[in-house]
This record gives C-alpha cells, structure tokens and sequence, in this order.
C-alpha cells in the first residue's frame, strides 16, 4: 500500500514533549501493530520508543537495539495495562533487504506485541496489512533534514547522542484498514494546540 490514508505533523521542542506524545500513542496500540520509525541519526526514535513503552505498561530500560537488532520488553502486570501487548523494538539499519527481515522471525512476535522497527521503510511492509509510519525531522545547523536522509559512514563514526531540547517535527501516517482513521489521541493533540 503505496498511500497513507492520513498523514498528520507535530512540532516539538523537547525531548520531553516527545516522549508525552509517544505515551500518549503507546496507550492505544494494540498487539499486531507494526511501527515504522524513520529519521537521522539523533532524531529522537530511541525516546519515541521509549514513550510508546510507557504508553504501553512495559518493561523500563528501553534502549535502542543496535547490536542485538531485537530487543522484547514484557507487559508488567501491575503496570498500566497489565495483560496488553509487550513491546518488540527493533533495528534495522544494518539489514539490507525485506529477505533480512525476515530472517529474524518476526513473524512469531507480531500477533502478540507491538512491533516498532527503526530503519524499517522500505523493510517491513510486507509484515502486516497495516503500519503506522512515524518520522522524525530535526534541525541541524538550521536547516530541516527529511525522511530520505541515509545516514553515511561518516555518521555513523561521528554517531552524536540525541539532543534533549532541539526542535523536532514528528510526522505520522496510517497505512491500511486499521489506521483508516486518525488516533483519538493524535486528533486530541491536534486540536490541544500542539501542532
């Protein structure tokens, strides 16, 4: 499914503020939904994430799974959705195909879990009718970047930790029947004046 059925845009300016919109998201997903986080390095997919597991009741101690590529963070039965989906984070920035993907099994996960995969446009459509894609834009030296930027070698061996107060634009699109419809929570931003 090549066009969103919706696509929505916040500013923000805090590393906090996103992390509150994740939260807030994180606390409507259901199991078998699939996230596609995209952005430069530094942009804020690792405190997206660990929003979303806020949201969700899991685990605490989200970190991005660079080296391992997975990583499950369980539901806590005394969090705030105990029995909800548990949260499987991955990254795939080092795979190079859908093939790769695949070769990691999500398959087995996806039913029971929410599935956020950084790096994953272009990867993981195949896995599931629908997908929530959330980019994440940063100002860097004054200048805006966009979802197509690849990050080069050289970034990577410069790699900078995410600033905690920069400007950010953080952009969502449904894809497919279940996001024919805009979040509640994403309507109750839009019109709490945080777009």
């Amino acid at each position: 499914m090549n066009q969103p059925q919706w696509e929505h845009r916040f500013n923000v300016t805090t590393a906090e503020q996103t992390h509150a919109l994740a939260a807030a998201l994180g606390g409507v997903l259901e199991a078998g939904d699939l996230l596609v986080l995209t952005g430069e390095l530094g942009a804020g997919k690792t405190t997206f994430t660990q929003g979303l597991g806020e949201g969700l009741g899991v685990r605490a101690g989200i970190i991005s799974p660079t080296f391992v590529l997975v990583r499950i963070h369980p539901n806590l039965p005394d969090g705030p959705r105990p029995g909800g989906p548990d949260l499987v984070h991955v990254d795939a920035y080092r795979l190079e195909s859908a093939a790769e993907i695949d070769d990691i099994d999500l398959e087995n996960t996806m039913d029971t879990s929410v599935t956020v995969v950084e790096w994953g446009r272009d990867r993981v459509e195949h896995l599931a009718e629908s997908r929530l894609d959330v980019e994440l834009h940063r100002a860097v030296g004054g200048e805006s970047t966009t979802e197509t930027d690849t990050p080069r070698q050289d970034d990577v061996l410069d790699f900078d930790t995410e600033e905690d107060d920069e400007p950010r634009t953080i952009v969502f699109r449904g894809y497919g029947p279940r996001w024919a419809e805009v979040p509640d929570v994403l309507e109750t931003a839009l019109t709490g004046g945080n777009n």
